[in-house]
This record gives C-alpha cells, structure tokens and sequence, in this order.
C-alpha cells in the first residue's frame, strides 16, 4: 500500500462516537412556603441516568469530509466491545449502495463502483451486549471522472465450459506498477463450486492469472471478479470497469504422453478411456517434456513455416484436428504421414503426431483448458511457452502472488469477460 495522493483510500479521518452521556439537573430552593397546617416545607429535585454504550465503532477511511476519494473506496471500520455490527452507505438522496464484508473483516467494499463527483454517507453501527448501540458516521465525496482509464479484460466469457487445467486469465491494457499490484490484488475474488484452494499469479505487469492448488474438481462453477472501476492503477491512472464472469468446469480428461513407450493414454474422471500411439519430435526437433493445457483447437489449418525455415527446410502443410500446445508451435494433431512410425519411432518437428481416427476422436472428446503431460524427452518446456502454469510447484506459483499466501480455512476462490488469444508463434508438424 502506498501514501500517496491517488491512494486507493486516504489515511486519517476523525473518530466520531455517540453516547449517551449523564445528565444531572438539580434545582434547590433557597425558601419554602409553609401550608397552613405547618407541614414540612415543599421541594423539588430530580435526575436521571443513561449509560453509556459498552461497544464502540469508528470509520478511518474515508476521512469524514475527505474529497476526491476513488470510486473504488471500501468502508474502513474498528469497532470495540461489539457482538453486532452493520454498514450502512447511502448517496446523498438516501439510496442505500449494496455491498459486503471484505475478506480481511475490516473493510465494507460496495457491490460495485461508486459514482464520480458524488456525496456519500457511510454509517456504522455497533451494538455490544447490552443492546446499546454506538454510531460512527462519514460524509465524503467521490473524484470526478478521470481521463486515465486501464481496461481490465478475461480470456474466458461467461457460461464458458473448459478442463481442468484452465487458468483464469486477465489481462490490463496497461502495465501495473509493483507497488499497486498488492491492491488491484486484493479487489480480485474467486469463488468455485466445491471450494477449492488457489491463488492469484502475476506472469507480467499486464497479465495475472489464476490456478487452484490441484487440477479443477471436475464439473465445478468458478465465478470471479475484479472490482477495478476506479481503482488507482498507478501514476494517475484509474480501472475503467468492474469486470464479473461465471464458467463452468467439464469433465477430468487428462492426457499423459511417454516418450518411452510412444504412447499417450486418456484418463476420464480418473478412469482410462483411451491408450493413443504417438510420434515426438525427432533428436533435431525434441518435444517438450512437462505439463501443458490445450490452448486452441483447429478443425483446419495449414502449418507454413517457409518463411521462418527457408525453402530447404520449410513446408506448407494441411493439418487436421489440430490442439495448440505452445506459443511455440507445438500441436496435437492428425498425422496419416506418419501413422507407421506412431508408437515406435519419432518423426515430427515437435508436434504430438497420432492418426487421422484418433485425431478425430481426441478432437471430439477434449476441450480447451485440458492438462497434457508429456515425458521423458530430450527438451524441457520453458515456462511462459504456452499455458504453463501447471508447469510449476505450488510453492514456485505462489511466488507470484502480489499478497502473502494464507491457506483458507474454508477456501474461497477469485475472475472477466473479453479479450480472445490469437496464436501468432509458427505451427511445426
């Protein structure tokens, strides 16, 4: 977190506490009237006492009366003595802004982003266990809109089904600073169906992605967010929009490739359902050895690497039932050329070769975001070569996370809709 004048919340603000203080009114007559029957002169006195409340809350951000607060501002409370506590923001007309307690417990944050250039009314309410309760309030107002927009996009879409292996992936259209990304972070939530642990990897300064600790469970719901409208993104930028998406995971369909047997073998929701000849990359053109996901699939497509390889070398190929690997150009595809030597001899340029049946079938039994593992060859898969975030322990993953690493007690995972990858790298065969 950073002081500085684009924060996402401004430190300070006033502590405001209402109680019910003791009042003591006492009145004494300096004479006294006597009746007529000599009876004991007349007074009157009184009082009464109202406690104070035993629980106590205050707001430190927004200061009371702050302005140009980001419209991505939390509700930053303490409260004391309290077994009840609610949150209460209301604009200036008396609507009241939906919102939920952030995971730290101490930080109310909106349902989405708040309106530019607007007054708002934070109210927080403690109520100890003497039913008393004590009221902190904040007025602040919200900074106009800013020229400086970042646009925060998802490769996946909504109602999108994908493998087990998918990361979710998002992408800012321009670069976070070090120093913000503990806070664009902290605004990023993931939630699946069952829960399942996982955390938030930064592969650069415009790509952050996400994994669980193991494979997905298969047909789990994974919804995740970004609350990054207004959000400060460093010198002077802010995120456009909130970005929401909900997908689905299918069934477990793993791929498992050994370069000593020449064979891959399909599991299915941990059953196997299909054992697969296979041809590698020859000694010049190894095949890389560790843990890929399915990044694109091409019913049709032509390899054409004469231009990167030269006439002598290079070739303009018709591929079929083509399943992109890396950005590097290594497929699974159909390769009748090479069905006599799938199972016993490697051929290709890289490239997983099996038969036009079996191209056929994998194509129609896998998806995108299924986990391939290919052993035993003579080249190691670089990361960042593809999907390679399966590619690295838990411990190398969390490394990657802009916030500590806490393992959940009851684990609670963080998504957006948009951008599509379009393959550039050269295809080999």
């Amino acid at each position: 977190m950073r002081a500085s004048q684009d924060q996402l919340i401004r430190p300070g603000g006033r502590r405001r506490v209402f109680a019910a203080g003791l009042l003591a009114v006492a009145l004494a007559f300096t004479s006294a009237c006597t009746d007529s029957d000599g009876g004991k002169p007349s007074s009157w006195h009184g009082g009464d006492e109202s406690p104070a409340p035993k629980a106590a809350a205050t707001i430190s951000e927004p200061a009371a009366d702050a302005k140009d607060v980001p419209a991505s501002t939390g509700i930053t409370f303490t409260t004391k003595d309290a077994v009840k506590t609610t949150v209460e923001l209301k604009d200036a007309a008396g609507k009241a802004v939906e919102g939920t307690l952030a995971a730290d417990g101490k930080t109310w944050l909106p349902a989405g982003a708040l309106a530019y250039g607007t007054s708002y009314t934070a109210t927080v309410t403690a109520t100890g266990d003497d039913e008393r309760p004590a009221t902190a309030t904040s007025t602040f107002t919200t900074m106009a809109k800013p020229g400086n927009q970042v646009r925060v996009s998802s490769f996946l879409g909504d109602n999108q089904v994908v493998g087990v292996g998918m990361p979710l992936i998002v992408k800012f259209s321009r670069g976070i600073p070090e120093d913000y990304r503990d806070d664009v972070q902290r605004r990023m939530t993931v939630t699946s169906t069952p829960a399942q642990e996982g955390i938030w990897h930064w592969v650069s300064p415009t790509e952050i992605r996400y994994r669980p600790k193991e494979f997905w469970k298969a047909d789990s719901k994974v919804s995740y967010r970004v609350q990054a409208g207004g959000l400060p993104m460093g010198e002077g930028w802010y995120g456009r929009a909130d970005l929401a998406v909900d997908i689905k995971i299918g069934a477990s369909v793993v791929m498992t490739v050994d370069n000593k047997t020449k064979r891959m073998t399909v599991t299915r929701n941990g059953a196997v359902v299909k054992t697969i000849p296979v041809s590698l990359g020859k000694k010049t053109t190894p095949s890389s050895s560790g843990t890929m996901v399915v990044i694109e699939k091409l019913r049709k497509t032509v390899f054409d690497t004469m231009e990167e390889l030269g006439p002598e070398e290079g070739y303009r190929t018709k591929i079929d039932f083509a399943q992109r690997l890396t950005w590097g150009g290594e497929f699974i595809h159909a390769a009748p050329w090479s069905e006599g030597q799938q199972g016993s001899v490697n051929v290709s340029h890289g490239c997983v070769n099996v038969s036009m049946a079996n191209g056929d079938w994998l194509f129609r039994n896998t998806q995108i975001g299924d986990p391939i593992t290919v052993k035993g060859t003579e080249r190691k898969l670089q990361n960042g070569n593809g999907w390679t975030d399966w590619n690295m322990s838990w411990d190398e993953y969390v490394k990657g996370s802009a916030l500590p690493y806490e393992p959940p007690a009851d684990p609670d995972t963080t998504p957006t809709p948009d951008a599509a990858v379009t393959p550039t790298a050269t295809p080999t065969a």
